[in-house]
């Protein structure tokens, strides 16, 4: 393995590129009336937060404050203080973190693979994951009498499995809403849950030739025009054209639509999928519902690996701007993994990484083989006792188990 004079973390961070950043400071207003304290260091502490696992804004000016040394690598001239940081995540706009989301997106999809599942179409799976907050701390999230909450409403996208829209709200705030405000390619196809059912938006987007799979509420007004497929055994159950009698301000809602009863041998049980796709083999139909299973393996990921559950800051600009930078860490793991020949988890990415983010190696070949030893480091310089050593003080080194 070749030396480096950086870290392993300086060279993830150099992945965004310091000119865009630097613009959509300006574009944001970021930096207005800011004192000394950059939004780079901002963000390099809050990405800090997320790939170092810590817990606290005690931790997280620890953790940097221990590789003083270190720091410039990362454009920071010294660790910010507890109450800097903090401020800064409550009123610097967290805006600045959801463009810098999309920019680093269309970045990450050059190298993401195409969809393992053989569909010539755009497919996206679209879900929105509650994240529990204490009311009477997190007074403006609104979710429940006496229950808080976000929520983060994302559109995953199959090729490489990246989120490509997210919008986080209150935890009340009804999924439809936001479905309504998605700008979708002509020829792509959602498949989502039946939280999603909005029967005008049906309509809009069998106008605009955007596809959808779904479940079909137990109580829609529907009734068949044809019946293609009844059978009493196999995966098809029933397959059938229909309209729904359903009317919406002052009209009745037009369009054909089809349902497909598929058989879940699990469960021993029939499921009943809504779509507006009558071309496509009823097969191909369940196929692209249990496609809706990955983005719920994505918020599992997040939930597991990143900072998206326990938050260093209450307002709401602080759970945002720390919800945005775990999607921007997520973006930049999974471009590390597109990137190396090595199978990487997420999990076991995320892990190893945190184990070595001060650690001098060069990133690529550390990702080939992460078991490789580094050049000697000079006398001291040992990464993992500086970290403990800024955080809980100088404790004696001790001597690797050979």
């Amino acid at each position: 393995m070749k030396a480096v004079n950086t870290s392993l973390f300086s060279q993830l961070i150099s992945l965004v590129d310091r000119s865009d950043f630097s613009r959509l400071v300006r574009e944001t207003g970021a930096e207005e009336r800011s004192k000394g304290f950059a939004s780079w260091d901002q963000f390099v502490a809050m990405l800090f937060c997320q790939l170092g696992q810590a817990r606290s804004l005690r931790e997280i000016t620890g953790g940097l404050r221990s590789c003083e040394g270190k720091m410039r690598h990362l454009g920071l001239d010294e660790a910010p203080g507890r109450s800097t940081l903090a401020y800064a995540n409550a009123h610097r706009p967290a805006a600045l973190f959801e463009r810098l989301f999309h920019k680093v997106l269309s970045t990450v999809r050059h190298y993401a693979p195409g969809n393992k599942f053989q569909f010539k179409h755009k497919l996206f799976s679209l879900d929105s994951t509650v994240i529990p907050l204490c009311a009477s701390v997190f007074d403006w999230a609104k979710y429940r009498a006496a229950k808080g909450a976000a929520k983060v409403h994302l559109l995953l996208d199959h090729d490489g499995y990246l989120p490509c829209f997210a919008v986080i709200t209150e935890g009340r705030v009804a999924d439809c809403r936001i479905a309504q405000q998605l700008e979708l390619p002509a020829g792509a196809l959602v498949v989502m849950d039946r939280g999603y059912i909005d029967y005008r938006m049906f309509e809009r987007w069998s106008e605009n030739h955007v596809g959808f799979v779904t479940r079909m509420k137990a109580n829609a007004d529907w009734f068949a025009d044809e019946v293609k497929c009844n059978a009493a055994e196999g995966l098809i159950r029933r397959d059938e054209t229909g309209e729904f009698n359903v009317f919406h301000a002052g009209r009745k809602v037009v369009g054909t639509y089809r349902k497909v009863v598929i058989w879940l041998e699990d469960k021993q049980e029939t499921l009943e999928l809504l779509t507006n796709r009558l071309d496509l083999p009823a097969e191909t139909i369940a196929e692209i519902y249990k496609q809706r299973w990955q983005i719920e393996l994505f918020f599992k990921a997040i939930k597991q690996n990143l900072r998206i559950k326990t938050f260093v800051g209450t307002s709401a600009n602080a759970v945002h701007t720390q919800i945005w930078t775990a999607l921007l860490s997520f973006l930049l793991l999974k471009m590390l993994q597109f990137r190396s020949r090595k199978k990487w988890t997420l999990s076991t990415l995320v892990a190893l990484l945190r184990w070595n983010l001060f650690t001098h190696k060069d990133l690529w070949s550390w990702l080939e083989d992460p078991e490789l030893v580094p050049p000697d480091l000079p006398s001291g310089d040992n990464p993992v006792q500086a970290v403990l050593d800024g955080i809980f003080g100088p404790t004696p080194h001790l001597t690797p188990a050979s």
